[in-house]
């Protein structure tokens, strides 16, 4: 009797021990970052820390999984940086397992808020760097990009001009300016901006980068002369109808190929009022980034009304 309730009690220890080695063994639980679907307090948020990085990024001990190869280089647009560009879609990326990066390039001065603004080739020349930077640490060979605006465009210049095409799996763009928009397109980016930064002590000055974005620029026609995309690279275009910066909307898009997927949001939800800001926050083109990035797991369009710079109206 006393043998059986000895063997019994050393099982039990045993089983609790190889029980709690197990447990200890599991990898601790990713952290869980709150996502924001909404652009003006986003923007606002993230305007005064320009080099900081939003919630969820720019964890440079991050190993891509299995299942995510490709780290993913977020790239902010004209007049943002990549905290304020990029406050929903960097948490959202790495609450779904991807190594998220962000970074500035175009600026007056590392510490300006207002960035993008210098040439797109400069600009380029800093994401090739970065993109070194990110794969050097990850031990990726690729990277994954997803722009917004002159984001989601200088990064073909990277890919045509500086070694990014052996670099890079996808190019998810939101908005961008892949054929150039209207002198009042840039202003009116600008005017918003203005208008939602703290205080509104918006800072103005030269652009080139404003003027290489214009319709019918020398730059965009060398971009774009010898077609728009290279092979292996696959591209995707998201874009609003409700778009007031690149006007018409219709010129984000890329030539059809069957490398090209070209996505109007009002095509899936016909409740998203989202412009050219929102977008980057917006709940339905951001599940059409995840569906992009990873498009043997797509997620359903959470379709719902989501209005102009405000966003989403409930959630």
């Amino acid at each position: 009797m006393r043998s059986r309730t000895r063997n019994t009690t050393l099982g039990m220890t045993t089983a609790a021990l190889i029980g709690i080695a197990a447990f200890a063994a599991q990898p601790a639980a990713a952290a869980w970052y709150p996502v924001n679907f909404h652009f003006d307090t986003g923007f606002t948020a993230g305007f005064f820390f320009p080099g900081s990085a939003p919630a969820g990024a720019d964890d440079w001990s991050c190993r891509p999984s299995a299942a995510h190869p490709e780290p993913v280089v977020l790239v902010h647009g004209t007049l943002e940086n990549g905290n304020d560009n990029w406050g929903g879609a960097a948490p959202l990326l790495a609450d779904n397992g991807y190594c998220v990066y962000t970074f500035d390039y175009g600026g007056p001065s590392a510490s300006s808020p207002v960035q993008g603004l210098n040439s797109v080739e400069g600009g380029a020349a800093v994401l090739a760097s970065f993109v070194d930077r990110v794969r050097a640490a990850t031990g990726a060979a690729k990277v994954d990009l997803v722009g917004h605006s002159q984001g989601g465009m200088m990064p073909r210049y990277y890919i045509k001009n500086l070694g990014g095409a052996d670099k890079v799996a996808k190019l998810v763009a939101l908005s961008p300016s892949n054929n150039g928009t209207t002198l009042d397109g840039i202003t009116e980016l600008a005017s918003r901006l203005g208008a939602l930064e703290p205080g509104n002590a918006f800072l103005s000055g030269p652009c080139d980068a404003c003027v290489e974005q214009e319709v019918g620029s020398s730059f965009l026609t060398a971009l774009n002369a010898g077609g728009e995309t290279v092979p292996g690279i696959q591209y995707t275009v998201i874009t609003t109808k409700d778009d007031e910066v690149v006007t018409p909307y219709t010129s984000a898009f890329l030539p059809a190929a069957p490398n090209v997927t070209d996505i109007t949001v009002q095509d899936q939800c016909a409740l998203d009022q989202s412009d050219h800001l929102e977008i980057a926050y917006d709940p339905v083109a951001l599940t059409d980034v995840l569906n992009a990035l990873d498009p043997a797991h797509p997620q359903p369009i959470p379709c719902q009304i989501v209005l102009p710079v405000t966003g989403p109206v409930i959630g």
